[in-house]
């Protein structure tokens, strides 16, 4: 496990007491009436919990991005939900951090940090999916400002989300198509229209919402860092934080399952002994376990190589690919070991098979994701770089 400042250590134990004293004891109420947990975000705002990746500088934590993965996962293993309800919002703060003006720095940031300013990040369009290559919504200029026009979807907390980190394309004749393309820092209001949320199997509470623009006028320096046609390598920068907060998030709930398989194992008695000694069931948790550890060093891995600055496409995709489907199947593993109960909704295990599935569909597909780490295997060969 990478080694993490005692703060660091002291905010992951901060947010596992904020699990296990407020969240595990009401989160059905919430889950199962979808309700978004307006108590527990406003709790999360008063720990920091919006503010880890911005500078301390206007208020944030400023944790590391393994000191992040860790409280993402112990935020998950409560409920999923929370631990999505920081994701977009922490790639949208790292991109100003990084990429921003100094005016939309200090615009931003300060609020982003206490949770005042929630955003979230908008790619994926109703025709387009992965393909983010093949967007449509654009923007033009006119005058000093942009017009926006276009529609994405499946964009989480859009409805809550005082700033959306949008990506669309300012240079429709651009070749290819991506270097036509900026980030801009969209804020809710005329010709934005944000849907009623979605139905989803899991991922309850947090809604997810299509957003439609129809001449939406935003002015020229909502450009992120001003400049236009960048926003496709910002973005996949940006990316490499959303794929590690996915894999952490897979962890979370993976995690809840197994210790859940765990614990049930040794009170189930059959046959006059605890179920877990009966090598189909102590097979299972074998295997769960060990499938765990491997999915969390992959995400540490990612963590250690984008604080030190490198790219971690390749780690960081690795590590959501192998952590998502392991974090299914663990799901899939603790219900076999709870036997009937496992299919009822008096046992958590349910929930976790419902939001396994959201990590694996989530932040690129798991299959558009095998083709990314397939082309960086091969460059990195070509280069003479390990993979």
């Amino acid at each position: 496990m990478s080694g993490l400042t005692q703060d660091e250590l002291d905010m992951v134990a901060l947010v596992r007491e904020f699990v296990e004293e407020r969240v595990r004891p009401g989160v059905r109420e919430f889950e199962a009436s979808d309700t978004y947990p307006a108590a527990f975000i406003e709790e999360m705002q008063q720990l920091g919990f919006f503010g880890l990746l911005a500078p301390a500088e206007f208020g944030g934590v400023d944790i590391s991005m393994a000191g992040f993965a860790r409280v993402t996962e112990e935020l998950a293993r409560g409920w999923m939900s929370l631990a999505g309800a920081i994701g977009g919002h922490s790639v949208i703060t790292y991109l100003i951090r990084t990429f921003g003006t100094d005016a939309q720095r200090h615009a931003y940031l300060p609020r982003m940090a206490t949770g005042e300013v929630r955003a979230t990040m908008a790619l994926t369009e109703p025709s387009g999916g992965s393909d983010l290559q093949g967007m449509r919504t654009y923007a033009v200029q006119d005058g000093d400002d942009w017009v926006i026009n276009g529609a994405k979807t499946w964009i989480s907390n859009a409805a809550h989300s005082g700033l959306i980190g949008l990506l669309c394309r300012t240079d429709r004749n651009a070749r290819p198509a991506h270097r036509g393309m900026s980030v801009i820092l969209v804020e809710p209001g005329p010709g934005l229209d944000i849907s009623a949320k979605i139905p989803k199997l899991g991922y309850r509470g947090v809604e997810a919402c299509t957003l439609s623009f129809d001449d939406m006028r935003v002015p020229g320096t909502a450009v992120l860092g001003e400049a236009p046609g960048k926003g496709w390598g910002q973005m996949m920068r940006g990316l490499e934080v959303g794929r590690i907060q996915v894999a952490s998030r897979a962890l979370g709930v993976g995690q809840a399952a197994l210790e859940a398989a765990i614990a049930y194992a040794q009170q189930r008695e059959t046959f006059g002994q605890p179920i877990w000694k009966h090598q189909s069931v102590g097979n299972l948790i074998a295997d769960m376990a060990t499938q765990m550890r491997a999915a969390r060093l992959l995400t540490t891995d990612a963590a250690d190589r984008f604080d030190s600055g490198a790219r971690c496409d390749l780690e960081a995709g690795m590590a959501k690919l192998f952590a998502s489907e392991t974090a299914m199947k663990v799901a899939l593993d603790a219900m076999r070991v709870h036997g009937g109960y496992g299919y009822s909704k008096e046992f958590d295990v349910e929930r976790y098979f419902r939001d396994a599935p959201l990590m694996i569909l989530g932040e690129g597909t798991n299959e558009i994701q095998r083709n990314v780490i397939a082309a960086q295997v091969i460059a990195r060969d070509a280069a003479g770089d390990r993979y």
